[in-house]
């Protein structure tokens, strides 16, 4: 009893990179204002509909750093969620 303890207890700590790392991923091309408020950190309600109104006044966003042009979205923002924010093809920036 006392190895297949062992056995686990090994494979979960072999595990816990896989679990922790498989954060959200937000397109924020195509996200509404309740998943921006939900998985990106310092983006509440007025900062999400701030980037949707940016989306659809100025087109899709091209990179990651284009966030930076959305009032109140600055640079320490954006690398704060920029591992949780899916990366934009040049396909699906220009649609």
């Amino acid at each position: 009893m006392h190895f297949i303890r062992h056995i686990f207890f090994v494979s979960c700590l072999l595990l816990l990179p896989f679990m922790v790392h498989s954060s959200p991923v937000v397109d924020i091309n195509a996200a509404d204002s309740e998943t921006l408020v939900d998985l990106l950190d310092g983006v509440g309600p007025q900062k999400a509909m701030a980037i949707i109104r940016y989306r659809q006044e100025n087109g899709l966003f091209k990179t990651v750093d284009g966030l930076t042009g959305v009032k109140g979205i600055g640079k320490k923002t954006v690398e704060i969620n920029r591992s949780r924010i899916k990366e934009i093809t040049p396909q699906a920036a220009a649609k």
